[in-house]
């Protein structure tokens, strides 16, 4: 059985400038680095993997590969988004920072039972900071679960053609 996320990877264009924006800027500290030079398939290579630790064990990870082609663009938050949890003091203290610091920053965004806050990173991902409200968390598992599955049905049988 799954357990829980132990890290998510991603493409970066520079992992010193990568470091600079999730340790320095965010405050998640760089838990481990190495070059991998040869695949397990034997494949020459030479890429660089970084990982930077959350409060809760996981991580968000670093590839950067130079050379190997990659179309680093400014993504759109519904096509690509890490969403990170924090309460409501640190979501206004990193709202305030961004601002601040010059860095791409959207928000606070009222979803209900979520604030959220919005940066882009060195490599155009879109970054959330996300503070629980407390609404909407009484709902009973079993609630949210059908609910859930009433959604995803109306939106297959009535979703927009491509």
């Amino acid at each position: 059985m799954i357990k829980g996320l132990h890290h998510s990877a991603y493409r970066c264009r520079d992992s010193e400038e990568t470091r600079v924006f999730y340790e320095e800027f965010l405050g998640l500290p760089l838990a481990n680095a190495f070059e991998i030079t040869e695949t397990k398939s034997g494949r020459k290579t030479n890429v660089l993997h970084s990982f930077y630790q959350m409060d809760d064990g996981s991580f968000l990870a670093f590839f950067e590969a130079p050379g190997q082609p990659f179309d680093f663009k400014e993504q759109h938050d519904y096509d690509l988004h890490i969403a990170l949890e924090v309460d409501d003091d640190a979501l206004q203290e990193m709202f305030a920072k961004g601002k601040k610091a010059g860095v791409h920053t959207r928000g606070i965004a009222d979803h209900g039972f979520l604030h959220s806050i919005y940066f882009r990173d060195p490599n155009g991902y879109v970054v959330e900071l996300a503070a629980r409200t407390g609404k909407g968390e009484g709902e009973s598992l079993e609630q949210a679960n059908a609910s859930a599955r009433r959604a995803l049905d109306d939106w297959q049988s009535t979703k927009p053609g491509d």
